[in-house]
This record gives structure tokens, C-alpha cells and sequence, in this order.
């Protein structure tokens, strides 16, 4: 517990069971041997090949080809690319083509449940969906360029897991 204003004592993270991140290791999911360079947005394809161990180039083909047969309107102004985001829509379709379930953690107005945290999320290959990133992790070892678990806060609104 810490000390605040007037010898009130607060809370610390540790003491509400929370405020454990992950393990985390550096991988880029092959982007860098494939021969791609320079920054990118291209979580979704890194954090699927290294889940799945489909090399990145041919998964990057895959993504965009799955890209090039969207529609574009009025508010969606671009289509999937592999580098630069692929909307959730087509991201579920290539997930399933590739043979994963989804598991969602969170529903509208449900609050956050499951956080990016040690013992919260299961065992197996994951591709977690948390605000604006994915993020591969293997057996609770966050497999990523950074780690997104901003300290075991992060929340989780689903992941696909990956079925043998």
C-alpha cells in the first residue's frame, strides 16, 4: 500500500492483483528476412505468422489477396492490405481459412474481463485482438516488435487460437 494525502493509504497495483505483464520476446515474424523494410502497419500479418508459422511473404500474398476482393464505401475508403491494416471483417475470414476459432473476451457494453496479463489469457498459439493491434502469444510469451501489454492493463477483446 502507498501512503497518500493525509496518511490515507492507497491501493497499489500489485495489491489488486494486477499490474503483471506478460513475458515478452522480440520477433518480427519473419518481415525482416522476407527482405521488408522500413515501418509498417502490419500487426495482423507478423502476429499470424508467427502464430501459425506461415512464412511472411506468402501470408502477406494471402492477406492481400483476400484485400483485393473487398468493396470499397462510403465509410470505408480503403481495402485490407497486408502492410498497411486489414479490416476485422476480412482478418475473421482469413483466420478461419487458415484454421483458427475465435474466442471473444468482451461484448458491447460488457467491460473488460480478460487483460494482457500472465494466466489470463490460455495456452496454445494466440492471435490477440486488443484496441488497434494484434499480437501473437505463444504458451503466455508475448511474441511481438514491442510490448503491447502496457504493463498487464492492456484489455483483450478476443483472440483465435490456433486448432491442430
Amino acid at each position: 500500500m502507498l501512503e497518500g494525502e493525509a496518511g490515507a493509504t492507497l491501493p497499489t497495483l500489485e495489491s489488486l492483483g494486477g499490474g503483471f505483464g506478460m513475458e515478452f520476446k522480440l520477433n518480427d515474424g519473419g518481415r525482416d528476412a522476407a527482405g521488408y523494410k522500413g515501418h509498417a502497419g502490419d500487426c495482423f500479418c507478423r502476429a499470424v505468422a508467427i502464430a501459425s508459422r506461415i512464412p511472411y511473404a506468402d501470408l502477406y500474398d494471402v492477406i492481400n489477396g483476400f484485400g483485393k476482393s473487398e468493396r470499397r464505401g462510403k465509410y470505408k475508403k480503403h481495402k485490407s492490405h497486408a502492410r498497411t491494416g486489414v479490416y476485422m471483417r476480412t482478418a475473421k475470414k482469413i483466420m478461419e481459412a487458415l484454421g483458427f476459432k475465435w474466442v471473444p473476451t468482451m461484448a458491447i457494453g460488457s467491460g473488460c474481463k480478460v487483460h494482457m496479463r500472465a494466466g489470463e489469457l490460455p495456452a496454445g498459439r494466440l492471435v490477440v485482438r486488443v484496441s488497434r493491434h494484434f499480437s501473437a502469444v505463444i504458451d503466455g510469451v508475448i511474441n511481438d516488435t514491442y510490448d503491447p501489454s502496457r504493463g498487464g492493463t492492456r484489455c483483450v477483446y478476443g483472440y483465435w487460437i490456433w486448432e491442430d
